[in-house]
């Protein structure tokens, strides 16, 4: 698309007239082919940060994201517009990958999302040879760092793409990471004098509220009683979730609940439950919420004292991403700060 300005492109496939803080700035450190690190709170619009120049740019982008409901939102929403894209994932089969992975090397796509734990693969790495990639956008980058709250190993097999294809230009997106996660995603990518691109995390339609109190599960009754529409309640334990949500039905709030020891097909149900606002309130632990696209959740509270504050700000971020009215509370009992001492 010579010649197409990303402003040109913001209106013809979001409809939208303006970039929101910092997206523009973003864009063009990869129109200008530098490798990039891009620091955006949850909710700040990454995805567009790398489909706006990638609808620009010659050639295929790869996006690699750690989760297949994501990728499959994504690659949904991209189709809706017009746009071709697919992705490969653990769920496909050897015969579906195949084709998949042959088309893109004869351009049929705009945008490939791929699991990081395809990279390693013999069939993909001799097709991403042939193919024509515009750039790699890693989505979730803080992944690749073993600094992070959120370390998954297969990440690192990302810097073999540049082995592959040594020019190959990336852009690293994130809504999370200390100065030291910022080193390790910059070192482990081989980024080359990368532009580093951070919004301020402050949110001012977020409230940040501490309640300590001796009635932990009142105080929560109390805040979703007081607070209308759409929240997350986060535990520590899976028994939790449970007990947890099914008390709140009894107490006539609408829940349900969502842990890692679920199968795929239950998790999927029980998530769409509580975007559709069948459900009112999701009870999880967390392994909930990445890649969750929920604008209007009003309210994230915590039941637990959180273990670090990388986490802590993505969890409580989750609420009033529409840059409507939220609330994020944090509520304890004074055993749970001896609980975390004995931890520590």
């Amino acid at each position: 698309m010579s010649g197409t300005t990303p402003e040109t492109i913001l209106k013809k496939y979001w409809g939208h007239d303006h970039f929101r803080p910092l997206q523009r700035e973003i864009v063009q450190a990869v129109l200008d082919r530098r490798d990039t690190l891009a620091l955006l709170p949850t909710g700040g619009g990454k995805s567009a940060c790398y489909q706006v120049p990638g609808l620009i740019l010659e050639g295929l982008t790869v996006v690699v994201s750690p989760l297949i409901a994501l990728m499959q939102d994504q690659v949904h929403q991209l189709r809706q517009k017009g746009v071709e894209a697919l992705a490969v994932h653990s769920g496909m089969s050897h015969h579906e990958i195949d084709i998949v992975l042959d088309n893109a090397v004869f351009g049929k796509y705009k945008f490939l999302y791929v699991s990081p734990e395809r990279l390693k693969t013999e069939i993909f790495v001799e097709r991403f040879r042939r193919m024509n990639v515009s750039f790699v956008a890693v989505d979730e980058a803080h992944c690749i760092s073993q600094w992070g709250y959120d370390f998954r190993p297969p990440y690192l097999l990302l810097a073999d793409l540049r082995e592959i294809k040594p020019d190959l230009q990336f852009l690293a997106l994130t809504a999370t990471a200390t100065p030291e996660v910022k080193d390790d995603i910059v070192t482990k990518l081989h980024l080359r004098t990368p532009a580093i691109l951070q919004r301020s995390f402050a949110r001012t339609n977020l409230s940040l509220v501490v309640r300590k109190t001796e009635n932990k599960e009142g105080k929560l009754l109390e805040i979703l009683r007081k607070v209308p529409g759409p929240g997350i309640v986060y535990v520590r334990s899976r028994k939790s979730t449970v007990e947890l949500s099914k008390w709140l039905e009894r107490e006539k709030i609408s829940a349900t609940f969502y842990h890692g020891g679920l199968d795929h097909a239950q998790r999927a149900v029980r998530q769409q439950q509580w975007i559709d606002d069948e459900k009112r309130v999701m009870v999880a632990t967390n392994a909930f919420g990445m890649g969750i696209d929920k604008p209007n959740v009003r309210v994230v509270v915590h039941m637990d004292l959180p273990e670090n504050l990388e986490s802590y700000f993505q969890e409580a971020g989750r609420a009033g991403r529409d840059e409507k009215k939220a609330y994020a509370a944090l509520v304890y009992h004074e055993s749970d700060v001896s609980r975390l001492r004995a931890n520590v």
